[in-house]
């Protein structure tokens, strides 16, 4: 009898877990077991990780779910990076809508996960095919996530934590003035920094707003 195989499933979609669940049931039929922790949004999350008596083995996470901002956990891709400090040798598999350019290389280079699945590739045969080859230490990417990394127009483009926060803060309506309440820089720095991602995404001129909307068009919010 092998060891139990420890899975974290978080997604805000009962039926995406249940493909999980049905997934998971296939590979015990084949004498696998499972112990499996449901979590349904970032702070349930961010607490299976973090109270967890034991290591997981595979997370699975939907990059898209209610934010838990007090631990400034905003989506999936967060709760990956947190696991990835936490447990190392977790293999992590995370499940988006997007399928922009930059905020598929962005997860690449942030995360490295194990598996990278656009919901739109998602069929159960699908998951078996990935769930089967990341139990066997081999990476998977969908159809669509090898299609988009074959391209190079964003490559080069960059955005650190930083810049990623004073894009969701200013998209969630706070006032560039009122951005060093929320994020530890002074107020010049924020604003030369907010010069440099209008650049990097190529918005001359133009109010936060269509900052915001280019950011949100290119995948990184």
């Amino acid at each position: 009898m092998t060891n139990p195989i420890h899975i974290l499933i978080v997604d805000d979609h009962p039926f995406i877990i249940q493909a999980y669940r049905n997934a998971l049931d296939k590979y015990s039929q084949q004498g696998y077991e499972f112990v499996v922790t449901q979590a349904n949004n970032c702070k349930t999350g961010y607490e299976s990780i973090t109270e967890a008596k034991i290591p997981f083995d595979v997370a699975f996470f939907d990059i898209s779910m209610p934010e838990y901002a007090e631990k400034g956990i905003y989506s999936g891709e967060d709760l990956a990076a947190l696991i990835k400090i936490e447990m190392l040798d977790c293999k992590i598999i995370l499940l988006t809508m997007h399928t922009e350019l930059l905020k598929i290389n962005n997860i690449i280079k942030n995360i490295n996960p194990r598996g990278l699945i656009i919901k739109n590739d998602l069929t159960f045969d699908e998951l078996i095919f990935a769930f089967d080859k990341i139990i066997n230490n081999e990476s998977y990417y969908s159809q669509t996530v090898i299609k988009l990394v074959g391209q190079a127009q964003y490559n080069n483009i960059e955005l650190d934590a930083f810049d990623k926060q004073i894009l969701f803060h200013l998209s969630k309506g706070v006032k560039t003035k009122d951005l060093p309440q929320y994020i530890p820089l002074s107020l010049s720095a924020i604003e030369k920094r907010k010069l440099n991602i209008r650049e990097i995404l190529e918005v001359k001129g133009g109010t936060d707003i269509d900052l915001i909307n280019e950011a949100k068009t290119k995948g990184v919010i």
